[in-house]
């Protein structure tokens, strides 16, 4: 293996592992959810400007777009991570290719195989897995009916996210806009939307804003930054096994940090998502 290709495996392995760190992060900190969605992303946004020239370019109406699905995504997913637990959070949004299999044809007019439809079979299974039987309430996750929703909501916008993420790739990245364009640009709308939420913040101690600043600096800007080293140098194959890390580890950050749990059936239903996704990243496409 090649030392570029390998230096760019790793890039994305690091920003998987940051990524990961979320669900537990996001848990820990006092501060409200709506606090934690304006100050993680408004703290990401400047990261993004400060470390990936790619987000400094093409500001305009399309990456704004683009950027309004990816900040509803941040905001819905902080807010069902403070509510239910951080494995039926991070699976329930990982369904998410469920939606792009149907926003595909309508918005981008890209064929779907009967390939993908088989598929979405047990990813729409293991989704459903997750809203069958009842689920307690627990100290890191007080409403699980209610958090689980917002991460069917997460998935759905990080559906358009993606559907728009590749829109601009196709149009050549019109005027120089890219993805990280569109994750700044969403990140800074984020902050804004849900900043009247969280005003006032009130008195937090230093570990709690320290919380927040790794967030925002490591969790999302440095993640990001990893990503740009990373996707311009690998097969798009490589580059979607390779982000399944981040759903496989937050649960596992969130167990050791807070002893949470998931249930039989949210740990069935996740095996069910990303073995699915897995399988049909590793089976190639025919040949045209």
């Amino acid at each position: 293996m090649p030392n570029s290709h390998r230096r760019a495996a790793l890039a994305l392995i690091v920003a998987s592992v940051l990524f990961s760190t979320g669900g537990a992060a996001i848990k820990w900190a006092h501060f409200t959810g709506w606090q934690i969605a304006s100050l993680r992303s408004g703290i990401a946004g400047l990261t993004l400007l400060l470390l990936v020239p790619g987000a400094r370019r093409g500001w305009g109406w399309r990456p704004l777009l683009v950027g309004a699905a990816y900040a509803a995504t941040c905001i819905c997913f902080v807010l069902a991570n403070r509510l239910t637990t951080s494995a039926n959070a991070i699976f329930i949004q990982a369904a998410s290719p469920l939606y792009v299999l149907a926003l595909g044809p309508l918005l981008l007019r890209e064929r779907v195989s009967a390939r993908d439809v088989l598929f979405m079979i047990p990813i729409g299974a293991g989704l459903a897995l997750f809203f069958l039987g009842h689920q307690s309430a627990v100290a890191t996750a007080p409403d699980p009916p209610t958090g689980n929703l917002l991460a069917v909501a997460s998935g759905i916008t990080f559906a358009f996210a993606v559907v728009g993420f590749r829109w601009l790739g196709r149009e050549g990245e019109v005027h120089g806009a890219t993805s990280l364009t569109a994750a700044a640009m969403g990140n800074f709308l984020a902050c804004a939307v849900t900043l009247p939420m969280a005003l006032p913040l009130g008195h937090h101690s230093p570990a709690d804003w320290g919380t927040l600043l790794c967030l925002g600096v490591f969790q999302i800007g440095l993640a990001y930054y990893f990503v740009a080293k990373g996707v311009a140098r690998l097969p798009a194959l490589e580059v979607s096994v390779l982000l399944l890390v981040e759903p496989a580890l937050n649960p596992i950050w969130t167990w050791l940090v807070h002893g949470e749990v998931p249930g039989m059936l949210a740990i069935g239903g996740g095996c069910l998502v990303l073995g699915a996704t897995v399988a049909r990243a590793l089976w190639p496409d025919p040949l045209p």
